[in-house]
Formats: C-alpha cells, sequence, structure tokens
C-alpha cells in the first residue's frame, strides 16, 4: 500500500494520475493547504519543505518517504516500469520534458495563478511578466505537440505532470483555442480514464 499526502492541487493531481495509471492501491490523506495543515509537525516529520504530495511506499518492509513531485514520479514510473523509459535517448527525452515542467510550466503558471487570484492588491508588472511568460510557454507546446500526439514518444510521466497545470488554463487568462495542438493533447490525455480518476483526488 502506498500513503499519498496530498490536496487538489496540479502537483497533488500529478501524482494521483499516475498511481491510477498503474492501477497501485494507495490511500489518501487529505492535506488542506488552505487551512494550513501543511504547517502541522506530524506533516513536516514527513518533509522538511512543508509542501504536497508527498507519499509513504509501505510495499516493502523499508517503507520509502518522498516528497517532491517530480521525484516522486520517476520513483513510481522506475518502480513499474512503465511510463517512462529504461534507457536510451528516449528516456531522456521523458525526463527533459518533466524537467520543462518542473522548472519552467509548473512556477511560472503557478505565479499567474498567485498575482491573478490570490495577491492582495494588483500588481501590475508581476502579471505582465507572468501572463507574458505562460503565453510563451504554451507557445512552445503548441510548437512541440504540432507534430506529435505527446510530449516525447509515447504517452509518460512528461504528459502527466504538465497535464494539470494545463487543465487551470482560464485561471492562466489562456484560450486553449489559441493552442490548437495544446488543445487537442489536453483532450486526448483528458479522455483517459485513469486522468479522469487521479484529477478528482482528493
Amino acid at each position: 500500500m502506498i500513503d499519498l499526502y496530498t490536496w487538489g492541487t496540479p502537483n497533488g493531481r500529478k501524482v494521483s494520475i499516475l498511481l491510477e495509471e498503474l492501477g497501485l492501491a494507495y490511500q489518501v490523506f487529505p492535506v488542506n493547504i488552505g487551512a494550513g495543515e501543511q504547517f502541522s509537525e506530524t506533516f513536516r516529520a514527513l518533509t522538511p519543505n512543508g509542501k504536497i504530495p508527498v507519499i509513504v511506499d509501505r510495499r516493502s518492509a523499508e517503507p520509502m518517504t518522498l516528497f517532491e513531485s517530480g521525484a516522486i514520479l520517476l520513483y513510481l514510473a522506475e518502480q513499474a516500469g512503465q511510463f517512462l523509459p529504461t534507457s536510451g535517448a528516449a528516456r531522456y527525452e521523458v525526463m527533459q520534458w518533466l524537467m520543462f515542467q518542473m522548472g519552467g510550466v509548473g512556477p511560472m503558471l503557478g505565479q499567474v495563478h498567485h498575482f491573478l487570484r490570490s495577491a492582495s492588491q494588483p500588481v501590475p508588472y508581476a502579471i505582465n511578466r507572468y501572463t507574458s511568460e505562460a503565453h510563451r510557454l504554451y507557445s512552445v507546446m503548441n510548437q512541440v505537440l504540432e507534430n506529435k500526439h505527446y510530449f516525447a514518444e509515447a504517452y509518460s510521466i512528461a504528459d502527466m505532470a504538465i497535464f494539470p497545470w494545463v487543465s487551470r488554463h482560464e485561471w492562466q487568462q489562456i484560450e486553449l483555442a489559441d493552442f490548437p495542438a495544446v488543445a487537442d493533447w489536453f483532450d486526448r490525455v483528458g479522455a483517459r480514464p485513469a486522468v479522469q480518476r487521479g484529477m478528482l483526488i482528493p
């Protein structure tokens, strides 16, 4: 059994999507970040960073605790031998797009969410900076997906990592119709039953 500590955010949902795709048994422990539960002593004992998601893999005699969503995706995919090629260029193609999400899509779109939805007062410079970067990132994704069904050779953890962020395109003031290849990819990935289930967690 795998324990999943999570909340309904893109970073949380990328892990629940993979768990659903792999068909692994897991139990969900919601961590309400709006109520500050990520700062509790119990949760901080699992991750010094105080961020969701966290997994505790109890399938062996020595449980494995892991935080950081990208690391969790790599660990689970490698353990299962699915959604991440084992070697060669194909493996690194998946990893580069996972890093694209971790270093670009997640942080930049997260800033868009903050300054458009959570900031106590409008900050025009920040709004312009991050919404412009959001459009640039969508343009990059659209260019790549014009000739491919997925970000790598096949459906992978890279797609699972990016999908929950694109699902909030309206929060980012992005019209998916302006990026038709991304829209087609979004529909393709979103039609997968495991993705639909994972997006409902917790």
